[in-house]
């Protein structure tokens, strides 16, 4: 069983930056691929940015060039950078491991983007 626990949500003005943060449990993080994925209110849950054991990364296009994630193996931790917030970025956040046919999700962190 992997745990994973997600921070660094809040509440930013549009054009701001927030960093999440996913941590995992467990020894074998290296071999996860790693995802965020959010949900706004009455909306379906959507991939943001996901990231293989290889480093290898892929955006949905709604992201690319504003969000950026990342790995740190050593830490067992997954970042996502957002900068150039848009309202429309507001949602709950949360963090996916994957290996093989096994997936794992963190209880998430709300992301507000308002002024």
């Amino acid at each position: 069983q992997v745990q994973l626990v997600e921070s660094g949500g809040g509440l930013v003005q549009p054009g701001g930056s927030l960093r999440l943060s996913c941590a995992a449990s467990g020894t074998s993080f290296r071999l996860y691929v790693m995802g965020w994925y959010r949900q706004a209110p009455g909306k379906q849950r959507e991939l943001v940015a996901a990231i293989t054991s290889g480093g290898t990364t892929n955006y949905a296009d709604f992201v690319k060039g504003r969000f950026t994630i990342s790995r740190d193996n050593a830490k067992n931790t997954v970042y996502l950078q957002m900068n150039s917030l848009k309202p429309e970025d507001t949602a709950a956040y949360s963090c996916n491991a994957r290996v093989g046919f096994t997936s794992y999700w963190g209880q998430g962190t709300q992301v507000t983007v308002s002024s």
